[in-house]
């Protein structure tokens, strides 16, 4: 067996609600990705997170990126320019996320922050300068590695 089972078992106590969120690996023409700060007043305040955000009720992932990235950052996007790159699944104190990531390389307007985040378009090799979400941490090297 290649882990011990009571560890494992002891990682999923007690049960939690799975949080199904999206989020947006956008890279620029420069191969910058634009990372937000979670403003005051949110959990997780002052950490970075790639845009996006909770998946509605009767929503797909896709349809909640473009939906998101509407509300977040005023761009327009469509379904079929998103495509999956990654994943992360991440278990907090009360509740667990499990994270689709997309790559997103176009879209139309000018991204701005529209609910108090501040905004940084990051080389991934650079992403070590910024304290990054727990559950997002994981997927930086692979994206390092895939752009």
């Amino acid at each position: 067996m290649c882990c011990d089972d009571e560890k494992m078992l002891a990682l999923h106590k007690p049960p939690r609600d799975v949080l199904l969120v999206v989020g947006a690996v956008m890279q620029d023409a420069d191969g910058r990705v634009l990372i937000a700060e979670r403003p005051a007043g949110k959990p997780m305040a002052g950490l970075w997170e790639f845009p996006g955000g909770k998946v509605g009720a009767g929503e797909t992932p896709e349809a909640a990126l473009v939906r998101e990235l509407k509300e977040e950052l005023g761009i327009e996007t469509c379904v079929g320019c998103v495509w999956p790159l990654c994943f992360a699944s991440h278990a907090y104190e009360h509740f667990h996320v499990l994270m689709p990531l997309f790559r997103l390389q176009k879209w139309e307007g000018q991204v701005m922050p529209r609910e108090g985040q501040k905004l940084a378009w990051v080389h991934p090799r650079d992403f070590s300068q910024y304290t990054f979400l727990p559950a997002d941490v994981a997927v930086l090297p692979v994206i390092q590695q895939l752009l």
